[in-house]
């Protein structure tokens, strides 16, 4: 993703799928998001990029989160959130999904 991308809704280029999971990786121009979503798998995610994420979370709750390039962590089903790019520069990880 080049640094002229202009914000609005994060990419996602699905990697793999099979029977039990699916790799996703989604790439955020600075200000996009993922919109409102639930996670309907539990997942990992692996930064591509050092840098914060914004999570926007039910009931107005808005938090940070701080990620470091190849630190992975995992969150199970039922995660619901918009989550953007907090940054000045472009942004990306990994969301591998286990079926």
């Amino acid at each position: 993703m080049s640094e002229t991308t202009t914000p609005g809704a994060a990419i996602p280029t699905l990697q793999h799928d099979n029977d039990r999971t699916r790799v996703t990786l989604w790439e955020f121009a600075p200000g996009a998001a993922t919109g409102w979503h639930r996670h309907e798998m539990d997942y990992v995610i692996v930064p591509l990029t050092t840098g914060t994420l914004k999570l926007l979370e039910p009931g107005g709750v808005e938090n940070f989160a701080e990620l470091t390039a190849g630190v992975s962590y995992f969150r199970e089903t039922g995660v619901k959130h918009d989550v953007i790019n907090a940054n000045d520069f472009d942004f990306a990880f990994l969301e591998v999904e286990f079926k």
